[in-house]
């Protein structure tokens, strides 16, 4: 007599929401193409997209999503060069330290460009500020900045638990606001503020945000 098997139906996994990863996942992408083309100038050679997206392990088409034009991921990877190792080694100087130390060591690093970075930097944001710029996908990709918004996670990853993921955002976009290239130009276009007070003033703001976070 023939038995029949029974077919058990596959288990189904369920799988994380794709707009739930998307926003980190887009980060660590932009990060590798940028890296990738920091780690071949640091070489001393010119590279080319082919170069950069072999190294990055991607295609030609995933380069450019991000970076419309192959000059705007050039400045972006030369600006990271040129402020990377000071902004990560004020932060490794002040692991062990509170927060609001942590914030403004990394502030000051990052504040503290020479005249000729700033001009790479407004250059940067001159590249990036239409918003046409980012393609067909709009907001789904980000402009710029990614290293900033990693550094200041970085600066109050104590305060993470606390305030949980709501406030945290908020306080990391709130010190985004303070620093960086826009930050910059607001400084020195509209304040008319000399670049150690502009610095001071970025320092000051930073704090005050935290002090609320951590307040509430």
């Amino acid at each position: 007599m023939a038995v029949k098997r029974s077919r058990r139906r596959p288990t189904v996994r369920s799988t994380p929401a794709p707009h739930a990863e998307r926003p980190a996942q887009r980060r660590r992408t932009r990060r590798a193409i940028v890296d990738a083309a920091m780690r071949l100038i640091a070489s001393g050679s010119t590279p080319s997209i082919n170069d950069v997206a072999a190294e990055a392990e991607v295609s030609r088409r995933t380069v450019y999503l991000y970076f419309p034009t192959f000059d705007q991921l050039l400045l972006d990877a030369t600006v990271g060069l040129l402020s990377q190792a000071s902004v990560d080694g004020a932060l490794e100087d002040t692991r062990a330290q509170g927060v609001e130390q942590r914030v403004e060591a990394m502030v000051r690093a990052l504040m503290s460009v020479s005249p000729e970075v700033e001009r790479l930097g407004r250059a940067l944001l001159r590249l990036t500020v239409d918003p046409g710029s980012a393609g067909d996908r709009g907001r789904e990709i980000p402009r710029r900045g990614y290293r900033r918004v990693e550094w200041i996670e970085m600066a109050v990853a104590p305060l993470r638990e606390k305030l949980g993921p709501v406030k945290f955002r908020r306080l990391v976009s709130g010190i985004a606001m303070v620093v960086g290239w826009e930050a910059v130009v607001v400084q020195r276009d509209v304040c008319n503020l000399t670049a150690d007070e502009g610095r001071e003033l970025s320092v000051w703001a930073a704090r005050a945000l935290v002090r609320a976070a951590s307040s509430n």
